[in-house]
């Protein structure tokens, strides 16, 4: 099995229509170890049924395989559906790249810093 790391902080918004976590994803998230980390983040989702928004620092994943970027999907699928907002911080370019390739950043936009992705959230606004 491969090393994946998930872990979940809660980030101040300021607004109370505004939930905000910090899920910060390492390693390589492949067949072996997908299914179990992303129950993780279902948990969260499910638990925030409305205004989630989510922050997703890739800083530090090395790989994901097409299953989770299907779960990627699914995860925003669910937040935007409840009126909330996925974004995706520090990602690797080989990861961006993958993101790119299969449309994703179409619906995710991809940021530089943390900062830059929640003012995005807490104003609306896109990656530039």
């Amino acid at each position: 099995m491969t090393e994946a790391n998930i872990t979940i902080e809660d980030v101040q918004s300021g607004k109370p229509d505004k939930i905000i976590k910090l899920v910060t994803i390492s390693g390589q998230l492949d067949e072996s170890n997908i299914d179990e980390k992303a129950k993780q983040l279902y948990e969260v989702i499910n638990s925030v049924p409305q205004n989630l928004n989510l922050i997703l620092n890739l800083e530090n994943l090395e790989y994901m395989n097409s299953k989770s970027i299907g779960y990627l999907t699914d995860w925003y699928g669910k937040v935007s559906g409840g009126n909330g907002k996925v974004v995706i911080v520090k990602a690797k370019q080989n990861i961006a790249d993958i993101l790119n390739v299969v449309g994703l950043t179409q619906l995710i936009p991809i940021f530089q810093t943390i900062e830059e992705a929640k003012f995005a959230i807490l104003n609306e606004q896109q990656a530039s």
